[in-house]
């Protein structure tokens, strides 16, 4: 086990150098990105008085520099300072603002929707896949089966709509950001935490549930496929409670394919739903991307892509580790 473990880290590091590359590449290949379009209107508008600024941009930029001189630039600068470049979406050069700031404001946002929605997700798609599977052919095998089917259908952003127009028409609520309007400024009270739970309900229900008809249909089949070999047959002859029957060997053995999943939930986890995001304006990382890629801010963008790849990656390991520890024979000893 522990030589695999070393065995999947050492891959780990050729694998995250090669994504900070196409990251650098995915910053620097769209011609006439926002920071020279910015540049060009300096020099457009104030001529001579913006050599000087224009020059020391260039510097700080390296923008006369080859490329692979920039992309060491831009990793020295993220390794040693944490430093990911600067943002300049809605802004002039003069008022642009750090890519790790923006990073690290909405990051709290982000992770605490995503965590709510992930729970949220696999504590009611197991309960009901696994009693799905046991009553195989029931009614309420039937119904979930058909919710599973209307849940990953539904598009989200649809989705939410409906739950904005209930909430609004029904309860007079927005629910819209993460704050009604007369507590976005307003100091932390127990009136305010409120209106932000109240917030979260609805981002939550309307990620989780496209995951969570998801993972109802992958391990419910899987559940149907395991019921029916022959060491579960063995347990019941023995009189082993059929509770113990479903809950032990076949349910681990089901839970493997979503185990597997958790290199693409990591990342998900910090970007969001970004389609869920727009329409309910949450403060997210994944929105910030979206705006980023939409107003050429590649700084922004690219710094994205390369926390989401390198989640990925740190998500693959750990189910890589936990698919290891649960079933040996994918050990590769």
């Amino acid at each position: 086990m522990g030589s695999y473990i070393i065995r999947r880290l050492l891959y780990f590091i050729p694998t995250v150098l090669l994504i900070s590359v196409i990251s650098f590449v995915v910053i620097n290949a769209p011609p006439g990105d926002i920071l020279t379009s910015q540049i060009e209107e300096l020099e457009q508008q104030y001529g001579a008085a913006a050599e000087r600024q224009v020059q020391a941009l260039r510097e700080r930029y390296g923008l006369d520099e080859p490329l692979y001189k920039r992309y060491f630039t831009w990793m020295k600068g993220i390794i040693l300072r944490g430093d990911f470049g600067m943002s300049f979406s809605g802004a002039y050069v003069i008022e642009s603002r750090p890519v790790k700031d923006i990073l690290l404001e909405r990051l709290p946002y982000t992770v605490l929707i995503s965590l709510l929605t992930l729970f949220f997700t696999w504590a009611t798609a197991i309960p009901i896949a696994v009693y799905s599977a046991a009553r195989q052919h029931s009614f309420f095998d039937y119904f979930f089966t058909f919710i599973a089917f209307v849940g990953r259908s539904t598009p989200n952003f649809l989705l939410a709509l409906v739950l904005m127009y209930i909430g609004y028409v029904k309860f007079g609520w927005s629910l819209g950001g993460m704050f009604s309007s007369e507590f976005v400024s307003a100091p932390w009270s127990w009136a305010r935490l409120a209106d932000f739970m109240r917030h979260l309900v609805v981002p939550v229900i309307v990620i989780g549930t496209a995951g969570m008809a998801s993972i109802v249909r992958v391990l419910r089949a899987t559940m149907l496929d395991e019921l029916g070999k022959d060491y579960v047959e063995t347990a019941r002859a023995k009189g082993v409670p059929e509770w113990r029957v479903i809950w032990t060997h076949p349910t681990k053995v089901a839970l493997l394919p979503i185990i597997s999943t958790i290199g693409w939930l990591l990342p998900g986890i910090f970007s969001g739903s970004t389609v869920t995001a727009i329409v309910l304006n949450l403060p997210t990382i994944g929105l910030s991307m979206y705006t980023a890629l939409r107003d050429q801010d590649m700084y922004l963008a690219g710094s994205c892509i390369l926390v989401f790849s390198v989640l990925t990656v740190i998500g693959t390991l750990l189910s890589d580790i936990l698919l290891a520890t649960m079933d040996p024979r994918i050990r590769y000893d």
